[in-house]
């Protein structure tokens, strides 16, 4: 998968892209996939010019490798965005002790800020975003263990 950065409305968004096959194509935002259906046959890759650069396409786009997954044991539980926002701040931090119910971190969405509680209780592991991060709705915050 090609990932990419970009930022909308001042959102910052994650997107690997797969590759295409009959009409279908795999695409992930902000660590949560989606199987996404082409309209028409499936484009044939960009013709390159002379320099190496894509002919016919402005601006440019960055990538990077695709950071790998953390391997957890089967104790731990994460904890997901309950919906699509930005984290505004953590409540705690790695190695710090929680009950189940505990605020763990604030996120906005539509301009309100909403705690995010943990439903197991157990030491926190590690925390997947940053302050600041746009995610979408099922995205892993932090693993609890």
């Amino acid at each position: 998968m090609k990932e990419y950065k970009y930022k909308i409305n001042g959102m910052k968004f994650t997107v690997a892209v797969g590759d295409i096959s009959d009409n279908e194509v795999k695409v992930e935002v902000n660590g949560v996939p989606y199987k996404v259906e082409l309209d028409k046959a499936a484009p044939q890759k960009p013709a390159l010019s002379q320099s190496g650069k894509t002919a016919g396409i402005s601006g440019a786009v960055t990538t990077s490798t695709p950071a790998p997954k953390p391997v957890t044991p089967s104790s731990a539980s994460a904890v997901k965005s309950p919906l699509p926002g930005t984290i505004m701040s953590f409540a705690v931090k790695v190695g710090d002790t929680v009950k189940s119910g505990d605020t763990v971190c604030v996120l906005e969405a539509m301009k309100m800020e909403n705690d995010v509680k943990t439903i197991n209780g157990g030491t926190v592991k590690q925390i997947l975003v940053n302050v600041g991060d746009a995610i979408l709705e099922g995205t892993d915050i932090m693993i609890i263990e």
